[in-house]
């Protein structure tokens, strides 16, 4: 039955890349569908209250369930009145469906104020996955939520547990998205800042008693802010998928008093490790397995911390409930401390564990046919900072890269292909540049359709000195394999031979460590055009991304509903 529905799921992915409308429903699943309207609407989440972009009045927004080969649809009208909006389905590859990708200026046109536009693709393998605007800085504004992909009836995963349960962590900024954008644009260069608050699962806990803050606008008593109870009966297991959506924060979560086994990574079957503090960064998702084990008669903290910068953010906290204790009954302990922020190692080594379980390995081709290196670096252009890969800034064009593609519309954006690659021998990844000048381009790659491809992400100092940032990169339409990660300038005679080529992770978001390499390899198997970038949702506002293209003469006559920023 198994062999049957997996020959099923490739029919139906072969169908629809030659062009077949019609073809989600040759797949034995549901079809799951959802209404929702996108607007604004006053929150308090951290008790602070400011404007929210809310789906059908709330943030996060409803969790998306499904079996894998079911189809999803999602009804979106615009109500924001003033503001365009796309939405991208994290982690769910679109074979066959690239216009459904929901990245504005790559895939589709955005979807106008009073429009509706309907979203429609297969969830083709089980895991945990996110869904977000991808529209301007409105994924930090509140709209976002989760996707949980199960197995079929009757199969099995690798690992046991009683009860299922969905957790998103998110910093929250009290300023709005336009301010925050308007600043990272201006000269003089106005940065964001460290976030007010993180909220587990939509909720925080800001201090009202904060000089300065308007009478009013923060309210410690406000039902809104409760912090959030993840309530779990004595000695049951618990498979806890964890989401970071961050707009700039690496975090740790820690669980006071309790072990944390992963074993899902990005969709992907972990081999299992432990862990007393996860360290995740923004765009991934892992699930943990926690055991309710410890003293009933009282709660827990369930803690968030900063790492990776010297944050003045507090700590999210949370309330891991032992049913039957109150859900709102404190922990009689001090929230746990957390890791020293700047402790590289600790996150370094969580980085190498990561590995493929045994059962479920994907070996990676043992070769690859092209190596893009991508150096990451702070710039100046026009007097403006941006971040930079190999010293291009990126700019998105007006036009979405597949539909100009596909209609030979060369005059979209420039045709002239990005850097492969900086000057190794010479550029001090320790140092800030001698000179730090960049060029903006709104160029692609054209990688060549089903070859390997190697991308090498290389960290390097910022503009200020000894000081190199954690970098989450995410790929649209794929998952890859993570090769390495390693400290330093990555020389590829040396360190090509510390390539896991038996049992690497396939993730989509991957991090580079501070003054570090990321090796990944992917295959350019699935047609259409797809962004690439760091996931700080302030990097990639300031240039910091590069888009693929591949095999997009495959693909049949695109939807007219992603075309409504094109004349045709």
């Amino acid at each position: 039955m198994a062999e049957i529905f997996r020959m099923r799921l490739i029919l139906t992915a072969a169908v629809i890349v030659l062009g077949a409308a019609t073809a989600p429903s040759m797949v034995e699943g549901r079809i799951r569908h959802y209404k929702w309207e996108v607007r604004y609407e006053f929150k308090s989440p951290d008790c602070f209250k400011k404007l929210a972009i809310t789906i059908n009045g709330a943030t996060p927004g409803p969790t998306i369930v499904a079996d894998q080969g079911d189809t999803v649809v999602v009804e979106l009208k615009n109500s924001l009145l003033t503001e365009n909006v796309a939405i991208h389905w994290h982690g769910i590859r679109q074979i066959g469906t690239p216009w459904m990708d929901g990245t504005e200026g790559v895939t589709q046109c955005p979807i106008l104020p009073g429009q509706t536009f309907v979203y429609k693709f297969v969830v083709d393998r089980p895991g945990t996955y996110l869904y977000h605007a991808h529209y301007g800085m409105q994924r930090e504004a509140g709209l976002y939520g989760s996707i949980r992909v199960s197995l079929p009836e009757g199969q099995s995963e690798p690992f046991a547990y009683d009860y299922d349960r969905s957790i998103i962590l998110t910093d929250w900024y009290h300023k709005s998205t336009y301010e925050q954008a308007a600043g990272l644009s201006s000269i003089p260069f106005v940065w964001v800042g460290e976030p007010q608050s993180i909220l587990i699962q939509g909720k925080g806990r800001f201090d009202c008693t904060t000089p300065g803050i308007e009478s009013g606008r923060c309210n410690a008593t406000n039902p809104e802010c409760v912090p959030y109870a993840l309530t779990v009966v004595p000695g049951k297991t618990y498979r806890l998928r964890v989401g970071s959506l961050t707009a700039l924060a690496a975090l740790s979560l820690e669980i006071e008093g309790h072990n944390m086994t992963v074993v899902e990574s990005d969709g992907h079957y972990v081999e299992p490790f432990v862990v007393k503090n996860l360290f995740i960064y923004s765009g991934e998702t892992y699930s943990v397995l926690i055991t309710a084990n410890q003293n009933p008669s009282r709660n827990y903290w369930l803690s968030a911390k900063v790492v990776s910068r010297n944050s003045t953010t507090p700590n999210g906290l949370a309330v891991f409930n032992y049913y039957p204790n109150h859900p709102r009954r404190s922990p009689p302990t001090a929230p746990p401390a957390g890791p020293r922020w700047d402790d590289v190692a600790a996150r370094e080594s969580q980085s190498a564990a990561v590995k493929s379980h045994r059962g479920y390995i994907h070996t990676p081709p043992q070769k690859s046919d092209r190596v893009i290196t991508m150096l990451n670096t702070q710039n100046r252009q026009h007097g403006r900072v941006r971040w930079s890969v190999n010293n291009v800034t990126y700019n998105l064009p007006h036009t979405p890269y597949l539909i100009a593609y596909k209609h030979n519309l060369t005059g979209a954006f420039d045709q002239t292909p990005p850097p492969e690659g900086y000057d190794e021998a010479s550029y001090d990844i320790y140092s800030v540049a001698k000179n730090v000048n960049a060029t903006a381009s709104d160029g692609a790659y054209r990688l060549k359709f089903n070859t390997t491809v190697d991308i090498i992400l290389q960290n390097a100092n910022t503009m200020n000195v000894n000081n190199s940032e954690s970098h989450p990169w995410h790929l649209h339409g794929h998952d890859f394999w993570v090769l390495a990660h390693g400290a330093g300038k990555f020389n590829w005679s040396r360190d090509a031979g510390k390539f896991n080529l038996v049992d690497p992770i396939m993730k989509n978001t991957v991090v580079v460590h501070p003054f570090g390499w990321t090796a990944l390899r992917f295959r350019a198997d699935n047609p259409g055009v797809w962004a690439f970038h760091c996931h700080i949702e302030s990097h990639f506002y300031m240039g910091m991304g590069v888009v693929f293209e591949e095999g997009v003469e495959r693909l049949g006559n695109l939807p007219k509903s992603i075309m409504g920023c094109v004349a045709h």
